[in-house]
């Protein structure tokens, strides 16, 4: 195979710029005249929410309005402080698994229309926490387990959220990867794993997409609380050239003074630490300055002021949304996203007709399944299609049955039996870590049902990776459907049926057990480790450090269930004259993907650098691009991806910066993480 050898006289991390609004040398003099007309007062008022929660305050006199917020990554949650109704878009990991950029441009500019439709000014998501383990309850929300796969999905997001004139917020700022007693377990992790793993994401929405917002966690890093620490963000949050808003998440807040000098500007949703008492006698005392209350007003009001606040009517304008269209964003997303795990004998897509009788049954298929908290959103009236309903929908040429209870005679007489189950609001949720196994009840049915039926496919809601082994061999297929939003009864059934195949890949390895996982040796779970040596909190210690997820598979020896970036679909690709040539700041990768099957596909193509010989400790391979494409059948598609030199380069703690060493990598494509179909070898 021809070598390639490039040459990069330095390393220079160069992003293309999203359109959305960006804070303009104009916007921050505007902002500087007004911070010097506001008393002390008023600057103590701007630091803080008010009002229902989720508002800032305004000041008139100087025509400043207050900001309205509202939750958040899958559709608008509430305005004023009471839950609404509102287009219900798939779930975050959906979004991931779409490994779709324009499906989710699309989406966050639904949102987008939707906030302005219900006069919000501010989103609060996406949500881009990576995935450490399959407990965490909040997974449902996040991009998954790789940094670059979730970086470009919060991107695209934010940019259709932007460009619509919508400020969007970036949380949760950093590494907090559980739920469980999220205040109060410090995680400590050291400096490279954080920058490589933990804070990519963060930086490129900073960096190319311009994040108007950011939302810092709950959790202390390293013994200092998010929202109380200069560390990240003053010398990093900020070097990357974050001019925006920092604010807190709610109510992860605890001392004044260490919440003046950590760097945040906005304490949500109230004034626990920056109330007037507080803040007025660290001022007196010559501890602070007023200074330090300009800088955070300064923050808020240059960032509101590019987005146009300051100018603009803010009132709620129903015609900004036009919900034919948000249905269709919300429908194509959610085609985009369910992964077909397995599916024997080609069983799938099912056949109409009707001789050809299907079931329909389990705890999930009359209902629209979402994950709990901040990210629930309620579906206009009329409005969400259930699993159930979407087989219905179908139409005539379908035989279909929706059974509430196992009827064995029904069972036995289908050519085919859906069984929709998985986890729920309930069960996986903000504000707590869940179960790994789906429950005796919802594992009996699955076997029940496999005992009368041999033609079982299973449809499962979950946020992530959940124990599928009591029944996975009885079973003829398996998808993964998330959390798809209002639209994914049908997108589901046009999955099933064979009117669309299934191109969603894996955002996170599926290790096929808990412990099979290297992370979980670390993840936290009750009873925490008790505090040591008079350490100030409980804590997890991120142990695997950058070999998380496919990145630990080579260097830990461990083989998983399905590796990251797997998805069956209803065709067969193969992959040929992969070339690379030289291009700006790095090369292009191209490749041509030829459908060899009998039916129309999307493939996603995924890119991977494999250092061969590194001077310091890295993972076998790092995802570092991917496209995906429509390949009819018998036809072929040529892809190109181009690589910069930051997809070579690693973190150099010695530097504290990005480090680009000589040698020889080899470019690795393929359909996964584990199914390489071409390489090509590069020398730089």
């Amino acid at each position: 195979m021809k070598k390639i050898i490039l040459f990069f006289a330095f390393l220079t991390i160069g992003v293309a710029l999203s359109a959305g609004p960006r804070i303009t040398q104009a916007d921050k003099d505007r902002a500087a005249k007004l911070v010097s007309q506001m008393t002390v007062d008023e600057k103590i008022e701007m630091i803080s929410g008010k009002i229902d929660a989720f508002h800032t305050y305004g000041i008139p006199r100087l025509g400043i309005p207050a900001i309205r917020m509202a939750d958040g990554p899958q559709g608008v949650r509430n305005v004023d402080g009471k839950n609404i109704q509102s287009t219900f878009y798939p779930c975050g990991v959906s979004a991931a698994a779409s490994w779709n950029r324009d499906a989710v441009h699309e989406m966050g500019a639904g949102i987008g229309c939707a906030a302005k439709a219900h006069g919000v000014q501010i989103m609060l998501g996406p949500g881009v926490n990576i995935y450490r383990s399959a407990l965490c309850g909040r997974n449902f929300e996040y991009y998954g387990e790789d940094p670059y796969l979730a970086s470009e999905t919060a991107a695209s997001f934010i940019e259709g959220m932007q460009e619509q004139g919508v400020m969007s917020t970036i949380k949760h700022f950093a590494l907090n990867q559980q739920e469980y007693d999220r205040h109060g377990t410090s995680s400590n992790a050291d400096e490279r794993t954080i920058n490589e793993i933990y804070f990519a994401t963060f930086r490129k929405a900073v960096e190319k997409a311009g994040v108007g917002a950011v939302m810092t966690s709950y959790n202390p890093i390293n013994g200092t609380h998010a929202a109380e620490n200069p560390w990240l963000v003053k010398e990093n949050l900020r070097k990357w050239g974050h001019e925006g808003i920092v604010m807190t998440d709610w109510t992860s807040t605890y001392n004044t003074l260490d919440f003046i000098k950590g760097g945040v500007d906005l304490e949500m949703p109230r004034n626990y630490v920056t109330n007037p008492k507080a803040v007025k006698e660290l001022l007196a005392n010559g501890v602070i300055s007023e200074a330090d209350l300009d800088e955070k007003c300064q923050n808020i009001l240059q960032a509101l002021i590019a987005f146009g606040f300051l100018d603009k009517n803010l009132e709620a304008d129903p015609s900004a949304e036009d919900n034919a269209l948000s249905e269709k964003r919300a429908y194509e997303i959610a085609l985009e996203g369910p992964v077909l795990l397995k599916n024997e004998n080609g069983i799938l897509p099912l056949k109409p007709g009707k001789k050809n009788l299907i079931a329909v049954i389990g705890p999930n298929a009359n209902t629209i399944v979402c994950g709990g908290g901040s990210g629930w959103v309620n579906p206009e009236d009329g409005k969400g299609i259930t699993l159930a309903q979407g087989m219905l929908n179908l139409g005539k040429k379908w035989n279909v049955k929706v059974l509430e209870t196992p009827d064995p005679a029904v069972l036995k007489k289908a050519a085919a039996v859906i069984v929709s189950i998985g986890f729920n609001k309930n069960t996986e949720s903000e504000g707590r870590d869940r179960e790994y196994s789906l429950g005796d009840e919802q594992n009996s049915l699955v076997q029940e049902v496999a005992d009368l039926n041999p033609n079982v496919v299973v449809v499962a809601n979950s946020g992530g990776e959940f124990d599928i082994t009591p029944w996975a061999d009885k079973v003829k297929a398996i998808i993964l459907d998330w959390y798809p939003g209002q639209e994914g009864g049908n997108a589901i059934a046009a999955i099933l049926s064979g009117k669309v195949s299934p191109s969603g890949r894996l955002p996170f390895t599926f290790w096929g057990a808990l412990d099979a996982n290297p992370a979980q040796k670390w993840y936290p779970a009750p009873p925490l480790h008790p505090r040591k040596n008079r350490d100030r909190y409980p804590f997890t210690t991120y142990g695997e450090g950058i070999f998380l997820g496919y990145r630990g598979v080579e260097h830990f020896g461990v083989k998983p269930m399905f590796a990251f970036g797997y998805g069956l679909t209803y065709t067969t690709f193969e992959y040929v004259d992969a070339s690379v040539t030289r291009s700006g700041d790095g090369f292009d990768v191209s490749f041509t993907v030829r459908n060899t099957g009998k039916a129309d596909a999307k493939e996603v193509a995924q890119v991977y650098v494999a250092p061969e010989s590194p001077s310091v400790m890295r993972p076998a391979r790092e995802l570092k691009g991917y496209e995906k494409l429509l390949v009819p059948k018998g036809a072929s598609q040529k892809y190109s991806i181009h690589l910069g030199p930051e997809a070579f380069s690693y973190y150099d703690v010695d530097t504290h910066s990005w480090k680009l060493d000589p040698g020889k990598y080899r470019i690795l494509i393929g359909a996964s993480s584990q199914d390489i179909r071409l390489e090509v070898p590069v020398t730089l």
